[in-house]
């Protein structure tokens, strides 16, 4: 019982501490950051800082095997490109539309385990499923009368595939289920930012972060939605699985409109308090179901 709940803990976290991405990226684009440069800056300085408290504060063994390192690879390439396909999307869509349409990510992580890894799709999940999904189509506040760029909502769908893809990974591949979480956190920044490297041609277009406040802009970023929630969603997984994982995702949007209210001056209408109302009731209803069953 109090490892579910330390798994559902670890799962709200990683959820909301996702959904500060456009808190910090936003000001660095503002700033004429590219996207391959602020990924590469959050990467790369997520590398550093956990390499550092892993390896001379905590004292881990940051050793693992090839065979190890080859899916390590691939979960580390998935999770790079679904960071690099939604920081594209803002660029086509507003960035708390384009978080929110990523929440189909939790439909993708049920279908992919129900026809790959055949694993039931309860009537909770289903409903908890159609609940969340509800109150996430009330909180798009886009004006009326204004269509959504296609392009970018593809790109968006692209990234929750991605997404989805990893948390399966995660939990699925055999090679990957023994290894600490945070040594897999470690290496899977690590091979995610082989991906900036090479877009950015080897950093010889790598643009400069000349201030301050950039640079505070791309720490925050290298540490709350990228090592806190990579290491919080890996325990999650690890304990409660990917599909219960990817529904407490659900709090993820409620992030986007929390920093929305508190910085941004946006209006909290009733349809948006009626959408929060409907995605935590289907993530508690997976947090009791939870409970029931270690109950019984």
């Amino acid at each position: 019982m109090k490892k579910r709940t330390i798994g559902i803990f670890n799962g709200a976290l990683a959820a909301a501490s996702y959904g500060t991405n456009p808190l910090f990226a936003l000001p660095l684009y503002a700033a004429g950051i590219g996207v391959n440069s602020v990924l590469f800056y959050r990467y790369v300085l997520a590398v550093i800082i956990y390499g550092i408290w892993l390896k001379f504060v905590k004292k881990i063994s940051l050793k693992i095997s090839y065979k190890q390192f080859v899916p390590i690879l691939f979960l580390g390439l998935f999770f790079s490109l679904s960071s690099l396909t939604l920081f594209s999307a803002f660029k086509y869509i507003e960035a708390g539309i384009a978080c929110t349409i990523l929440f189909i990510y939790p439909v993708l992580v049920a279908l992919i385990m129900a026809l790959f890894f055949k694993e039931k799709i309860t009537k909770t999940v289903i409903f908890s499923i159609i609940l969340t999904s509800i109150g996430v189509v009330l909180l798009y506040k886009g004006k009326s009368g204004i269509d959504l760029n296609l392009h970018g909502v593809a790109i968006v769908f692209t990234s929750a595939l991605l997404y989805a893809l990893y948390i399966v990974g995660v939990k699925n591949i055999k090679t990957v289920k023994h290894i600490r979480p945070t040594v897999l956190s470690f290496y899977v920044m690590l091979c995610g930012l082989l991906v900036y490297i090479y877009n950015l041609k080897f950093c010889t277009e790598l643009q400069p972060l000349d201030k301050p406040l950039l640079w505070l802009y791309a720490i925050g970023l290298s540490v709350i939605p990228t090592i806190i929630s990579l290491e919080t969603i890996t325990i999650a997984i690890k304990i409660i699985g990917s599909t219960t994982t990817a529904l407490l995702g659900a709090l993820e949007p409620l992030t986007a409109i929390f920093f929305g209210v508190l910085f941004f001056h946006e209006q909290l209408t009733l349809r948006i308090i009626i959408g929060v109302i409907l995605i935590l009731l289907g993530v508690f209803l997976i947090i009791l179901r939870k409970k029931h069953r270690a109950a019984e």
